[in-house]
């Protein structure tokens, strides 16, 4: 098999977290071959056996035999490290949100089109479990013409937007969870007719945003996407309706709840899964009158996007995460907090 060897910037809390597991499980198409950290010291995470560990940067940005290289460093980094993977000659995977502009996004894709490479953001969440089984009983037919779609992302956690005595539009709320949840309804819908921001500072000016409810519209269909750190108890996940019934789901993904765990992909055939109490909710009538039914979770799996990857490098299949989507998402996570100071 002709292997895809992968390099990464950053050696933190996303290389270890959310792309190394699953890469791990993949060690057939796949391999890490070179980790770059600024501080070599540092032991926060465990090493991964086989895989080399350096502080020069050029060990990873010059080596003939790594594929592609993930930019895994806080996100106002990606746009100079984005860029200097792309002037290296190399593949880029770059963490989200991508770009503090779509400017800079602008700028990174035209480059990478010059230097004939791959340049691509890591929306990972696209295989959410959640997401998944919404497209599922979306496809199944059985709600008949959609109407309205509501996806919640809500946390208690007071002690973040109060300790912020700040505003600075790329560490904002929406850019740090919109980036999640925006990319989940355009890789799905695509672009929308038009959009409504209610993007709040619940704590007033000078302090971040901490709540945000965006309506996306399809023709008759809305799409709301909202999201805040004031929710004492969560919304659902997801809320469908049509014009023949409407699903529910409350519990989101279980890959993070697991990964913070360190109950890993790796020889746990249960990892992330549903138990049946977690199940989503689907309610409907047709021919035969009234139904109602619990609906098995699709297994969620964040190596769906490497596989996806390993295809476009090493086969020229068309890319998992469009330029134009990511320059899309970034462009309404631009307009949500324009007028906020």
């Amino acid at each position: 098999m002709n292997k895809m060897k992968i390099g990464f910037i950053g050696n933190g809390k996303s290389t270890n977290r959310y792309h190394a597991p699953f890469i791990l499980t993949r060690r057939d198409t796949m391999e890490i071959k070179t980790i770059y950290a600024r501080n070599l010291q540092k032991t926060d995470w465990a090493r991964i056996d086989g895989v080399t560990y350096t502080d020069q940067i050029d060990d990873v940005l010059k080596d003939p035999e790594i594929d592609v290289v993930v930019v895994t460093l806080p996100h106002h980094l990606h746009y100079d490290y984005a860029k200097k993977v792309i002037e290296a000659g190399k593949n880029c995977v770059c963490e989200k949100p991508f770009t503090a502009t779509s400017a800079e996004a602008k700028e990174l894709f035209a480059l990478a089109e010059e230097k004939g490479v791959i340049l691509q953001c890591y929306q990972n969440r696209r295989f959410d479990s959640d997401f998944l089984t919404v497209q599922k009983v979306i496809e199944s037919g059985k709600l008949g013409d959609l109407l309205e779609l509501e996806m919640h992302f809500d946390y208690y956690r007071p002690e973040i937007p109060e300790s912020v005595t700040e505003f600075r539009p790329e560490w904002s709320y929406l850019y740090g969870h919109g980036c999640h949840t925006l990319d989940q309804v355009i890789s799905y819908f695509g672009k929308p007719d038009r959009v409504h921001y209610d993007v709040r500072q619940l704590l007033g000016e000078g302090r971040m945003n901490d709540y945000f409810d965006l309506d996306l519209y399809y023709g008759v269909l809305k799409v709301s996407v909202k999201s805040s750190y004031f929710r004492v108890k969560n919304r659902p996940s997801f809320v469908v309706y049509g014009k023949n019934g409407m699903f529910e789901k409350y519990d989101k993904d279980g890959q993070e709840r697991d990964l913070k765990k360190f109950y890993l992909p790796e020889g746990h055939a249960d990892f992330g899964m549903d138990t049946p109490e977690q199940y989503g909710t689907l309610i409907y009538y047709d021919e035969n009158g009234y139904h109602e039914e619990k609906v098995p979770t699709v297994k969620g799996d964040y190596g769906y996007y490497y596989d996806a990857l390993y295809e476009t490098i090493k086969n020229g299949k068309p890319r998992l995460v469009t330029p134009e989507q990511t320059i899309l998402q970034i462009e309404m996570l631009e307009t949500g907090v324009k007028d906020l100071k």
